[in-house]
């Protein structure tokens, strides 16, 4: 009876593949006037009672098109598809084999509104620089949001964090009609925008000011994904409500809400939770879930959430924007928000530091609370007063305040276990920071040949102001023992003001090179006031001044840039070439420990880079920069810092700058055919007089650090990646993911004035798939492996050896009609930390949703850690360290929640329809 069972079961499940037949579409495309084949044509068939894609192709560099797939249907709607071009449809009988010989096209002078209906639908088109996807071609379940068709797009992966890579390259912009949504975190927009309102996902190379003035394509080197609002939706009301309650009296509560009127748009959200989530996500099946790790979420970075990076963290923030655009005129938007959060953290940490003549160990415990509230708002300001003249402007300022208790206790111990010394401190801070920052940007184009002008002028003023408390009690042990207490109040006050004005002339030389001259001032003025009063026993009062460790100084640097540049832009070639004389002027003047000192650099520095397109899909990169890195003032300022009393730091005033050259190539090619991509990458970084660190430790393991200028120091990863999507009719697709990377370096350092090397090396192939079955079932499983090998030159120290692995299942079904059931399952293991830290966990989320009131209300059960294994720990290695870390995490919780879907859109809908020819 089982087998019977399972029998049926498997034939109401394959039934539609079983009942399919296979077919294979060829042909050709031509220019009907220059009979030049016409590559990047996309071919595509459709069902003709729904209008449903069946399958899709480009042609390639000789116009040959093949069009494979297997279907139940009988007949097929087949269309042809060139931008610039009349748009060719047919009707078609589903044969195992059809051949359409050259199909000839013609060339389109000029499309009006509502005329290409048909070209609506057209499922991918291949522009010059940009990938454009239509919505609808690809199939979805319908509550989808941006995020789950970026899934199902050919070259796109997004992984289990909201990370969007195309072909290799990270997306660092998800724009909405043009236009900043809320923030530059990308995540905002895929997450919470539903896909049914979305026309078109339109993906190119990333691109500056300058270079979308002035039609420049892009350097590659990151994606910006557009989304355009459908017509019919792009007038009226989008919103999204949220709310849950758990145990452990976990919470979250978050609100969106959206206005469209054509190209201007205004938005809000509102969110509060204590599970370290960002808010503004609207998945009906994994929304709701906290960090896995307790720690850092990427949203952070966008201003959604302000907390201090580690922990468990209570946020509320609440904010607005609003973007509006009138093409050839104008284009602004601005947003604000407040937000406020407090973190609370524990964490252990176990250090083994190497010396030349052996080693010992510091092991500490420490616990952090923290509250943080702020102020954030930014705009974007662009006004074309003529078709040859754009000024724009980004200001943005914030105000935070942030308050902070830690307690931190260490222990140092020698090789053979005996206690050397102890030292438990407490620090309470008061901080505010203020910072105001602008860019204003003028463009004038000379001509249309690529002639152009641009000034540039930039500004960053910020203050922060810190009052804090240290109370520590150091006790050193053995012959010669002793106790040191510190209670001290410090007041510190820095102010910074940096300024920086840049022109620029581009001069044709011929039609495709030109010559690049820049001019770049600066000037970055410091202020820093540190105080710091000892107590004073008798008065019961911070009276007593400390005059060594205080500090009073103002620091100055002035940098002038000339540059220049030859470029070539082409439509395969591209590349520039560059150099760039830095000057320097280093000062500071401190008036209270009289340490003046001047500094004057001079530094050629080169960079070039090269893009070479060898087709529609395929392309190569390379680029070779070299950029200068200032020692910070508290590396160059020689007054004792006291923080740590286990280890004094201080500054060298005779640093040079470090000079970084980065060598970095990349190749990807994407083959629409077979619907297989490849990209391959290797980064490379020398660090020639890179500012380390010089340590010297006493008998007692006591240490003082100071900094000198050290060459040998280099890092670089390399790696390729695969994917192969598979799709057969609407029954199932597929995507496979092979990602093996690798990464190395060498630091360098001095201990005792002994010369330590660490070289690493890091090997981590990783395996992931997608399978969906007719939007009811997406199963999600994946695995990856790390091999991880330390080598110190050092014949007394043990060369460092371990694996990590981590496995995950995400598991997503939904049927029963109106039921969505997800499992997200991760398993970790961390080789080789040390005593007392659990190696490995499996990291299991749960989640069952009922979707009601016509789809528009999903009720939902979750289970988060359901195992109750989370864990946050992981091994670093350093050049004179090895040191094992575990922190605080989310742990088991039951929430239920319901979510609310309320749109109103005006607008008539566009009509669809198109002539055919039957064959």
């Amino acid at each position: 009876m089982n087998k019977a069972f399972f029998a049926f079961v498997l034939c109401i499940f394959l039934s539609p593949y079983l009942t399919a037949q296979e077919f294979k579409i060829t042909g050709s495309v031509k220019d009907a006037s220059t009979q030049n084949p016409l590559e990047a044509t996309t071919i595509y068939a459709e069902s003709p009672k729904d209008s449903v894609l069946v399958a899709y192709t480009i042609s390639d560099e000789n116009g040959y098109f093949e069009l494979e797939e297997r279907t139940s249907l009988k007949r097929l709607n087949l269309f042809v598809s060139y931008n610039g071009y009349k748009p060719l449809t047919m009707n078609l009988e589903v044969k195992p084999s059809t051949n359409l010989g050259t199909i000839q096209m013609e060339p389109q002078a000029q499309e009006l509104e509502g005329v290409n209906v048909v070209g609506e639908r057209v499922p991918i088109q291949v522009k010059k620089d940009t990938l454009e996807f239509n919505a609808d071609s690809f199939k979805t379940r319908p509550d989808a949001n941006v995020e789950d068709v970026l899934k199902k797009l050919p070259g796109v992966d997004v992984d289990s964090d909201g990370k969007i890579t195309v072909n290799g390259k990270e997306v660092n912009k998800v724009l909405v009609n043009g236009q900043v949504f809320f923030s530059n975190d990308p995540k905002v927009a895929t997450k919470s925008l539903p896909k049914e309102v979305i026309d078109k996902i339109q993906i190119t190379d990333s691109k500056t000011k300058t270079q979308e003035f002035t039609g420049e394509d892009g350097d590659g080197e990151s994606k910006t994904i557009n989304l355009t609002i459908k017509k019919d939706k792009n007038k009226g009301i989008l919103g999204r409500a949220a709310a849950g309650y758990g145990t452990d009296e976990r919470y979250q509560l978050n609100g969106l809400l959206n206005y469209f009127n054509d190209t201007e748009r205004m938005s809000f959200i509102a969110s509060s939770n204590n599970i370290n989530n960002s808010g503004f996500s609207f998945d009906e099946i994994y929304d709701m879930v906290g960090n896995t790790r307790g720690g850092y979420d990427g949203a952070r970075e966008s201003g959604l959430i302000n907390n201090f990076g580690n922990g468990i963290t209570t946020s509320s923030n609440i904010g607005g924007s609003y973007a509006n655009a009138k093409k050839g005129t104008y284009e602004v938007d601005g947003n604000y928000f407040f937000g406020y959060s407090d973190s609370f953290n524990d964490q252990k940490t176990n250090r083994e530091n190497i010396l030349p003549n052996g080693r010992f160990f510091s092991d500490s415990e420490s616990n952090f609370l923290g509250t943080t509230n702020s102020n954030r708002g930014a705009a974007n300001l662009e006004f074309d007063i003529d078709e040859t003249l754009r000024i724009s402007l980004e200001p943005s300022m914030s105000v935070n305040r942030t308050d902070s208790y830690n307690f931190n206790t260490s222990v140092t111990t020698d090789a053979s276990g005996n206690l050397i010394n102890e030292n438990n401190r407490t620090t309470v801070s008061d901080g505010f920071q203020r910072n105001f920052s602008n860019r204003l940007e003028i463009i004038k184009k000379l001509d249309t040949v690529g002639r152009f002008v641009s000034i540039r002028f930039s500004n960053n003023n910020n203050e922060n102001r810190d009052v804090s408390n240290l109370a520590s009690l150091r006790e050193v042990y053995g012959e010669n023992a002793e106790t040191q207490e510190l209670n001290q109040l410090t007041e510190v006050s820095n102010k910074r003001n940096s300024y920086e004005v840049q022109a620029e002339y581009r001069h044709p030389i011929t039609e495709k090179f030109f010559l690049d001259l820049e001019y770049t001032y600066s000037h970055d003025d410091r202020e820093n006031s540190k105080q710091i009063n000892d107590f004073d026993e008798q008065q019961g009062d911070y009276l007593l001044f400390n005059e060594e460790l205080s500090s009073n100084f103002n620091f100055k640097n002035i940098q002038q840039t000339p540059a220049i540049g030859i470029r070539r832009n082409g439509e395969k070639l591209n590349f520039r070439i560059g150099a760039e004389y830095k000057l320097t002027d280093l000062s500071n003047q401190d008036f209270l420990q009289n340490s003046n000192f001047s500094k004057s650099y001079k530094n050629l520095l080169f960079n070039a880079r090269m893009r070479y397109s060898l087709g529609r899909n395929k392309r190569f990169f390379a680029r070779y920069r070299s950029n200068l890195n200032l020692p910070s003032v508290n590396q160059l300022q020689p007054v004792p810092n006291v923080s740590n009393p286990l280890n004094v730091v201080i500054g060298n005033p005779e640093l040079s700058p470090e000079v970084n050259h980065n060598v970095n190539f990349n190749y990807n090619d994407f083959n629409w055919k077979d619907r297989t991509g490849l990209y391959a990458y290797f980064n490379m970084n020398f660090q020639k007089d890179r500012v380390s660190a010089i340590s010297t430790t006493d008998e007692n393991f006591l240490r003082t650090t100071r900094f000198t200028n050290i060459d040998g120091n280099y890092n670089g990863w390399a790696g390729f990646g695969y994917s192969k999507q598979i799709k057969k009719d609407s029954v199932f697709t597929a995507k496979f993911n092979v990602r093996p990377g690798m990464s190395f370096g060498k630091q360098v350092s001095f201990t005792n004035g002994v010369r330590l090397e660490a070289k690493s090396m890091d090997v981590s192939p990783n395996l992931s798939i997608t399978y969906n079955y007719k939007e009811l079932l997406e199963i999600e499983p994946g695995y990856g492996i790390s091999f991880n090998n330390t080598r110190y030159n050092l014949e007394s120290v043990e060369d460092i050896n371990f694996t990590s692995q981590n496995a995950s299942l995400r598991l997503t079904t939904y049927w029963p009609k109106n039921v969505i059931f997800g499992n997200d399952i991760r398993y970790t293991y961390n080789g080789n930390v040390g005593p007392g830290f659990k190696k490995d966990a499996v990291f299991w989320n749960m989640s069952l949703g009922l979707e009601i009131l016509n789809k528009k209300g999903t009720v939902k059960v979750l289970a988060y850690d359901l195992l109750d294994q989370n864990i946050n720990t992981r091994r670093t290695t350093g050049e004179d360290f090895i040191q094992d870390f575990q922190g605080t995490v989310l742990k088991r919780y039951f929430m239920g929640s319901f979510t609310y879907k309320f749109d109103q859109f005006g607008g008539a809908k566009p009509s669809r329809g198109g002539r055919f020819r039957r064959l």
